[in-house]
């Protein structure tokens, strides 16, 4: 049985599609690590609409830009884990900023991770590495990691600012409120 849906508190809402929401992850400290989610109560990729469906790239891409272009990420990780029960589909875009790839390489606890990786190479963090980093530490830690730059507060008000038009010149329609 599917547990019931979890309802994203509306001061987490930065924009909305006819068939997405794109929030920040409740739980993060990490200022920019947005969510994209499904708003039909549906956790199967593959049985969401067609016009659902169409709208999810143009969406990942609107978000990755925001993220590398007004915040300066220098990587943005993009996945679908979807474990937690009572999330409809869901992406979460992680963004990588320089200081938080210099924090992992500093934190000597995540050096054990360099033996587990092969050899050839190298030992340069892959996305694993970050994606374990950004969430057991800016996510499940308290308290959190200390961050650089503007807070969450702040890039989510600047997110509500320049999302919809963004969406719009990538020919996406925003559910203006």
């Amino acid at each position: 049985m599917r547990a019931p849906a979890v309802e994203i508190p509306r001061q987490f809402h930065l924009m909305e599609t006819e068939h997405w929401l794109v929030n920040h992850r409740m739980n993060s400290a990490l200022p920019g690590y947005l969510m994209i989610g499904s708003k039909r109560d549906e956790d199967d990729l593959a049985a969401l609409c067609p016009e659902a469906l169409a709208e999810l790239g143009p969406l990942l891409a609107l978000v990755q830009r925001f993220l590398r272009e007004r915040l300066s990420a220098g990587r943005v990780y993009l996945g679908r884990f979807g474990h937690t029960p009572g999330f409809a589909v869901h992406f979460h875009a992680i963004p990588v900023y320089g200081w938080v790839e210099q924090a992992f390489l500093q934190d000597v606890r995540y050096r054990a991770l360099d033996g587990l990786r092969r050899a050839d190479l190298g030992h340069a963090p892959d996305g694993a590495d970050l994606t374990l980093y950004v969430t057991r530490e800016f996510c499940e830690r308290t308290p959190p990691a200390p961050i650089e730059g503007p807070g969450v507060d702040v890039v989510m008000a600047l997110a509500r600012r320049e999302l919809p038009d963004l969406a719009t010149v990538l020919g996406l329609v925003p559910v203006r409120r």
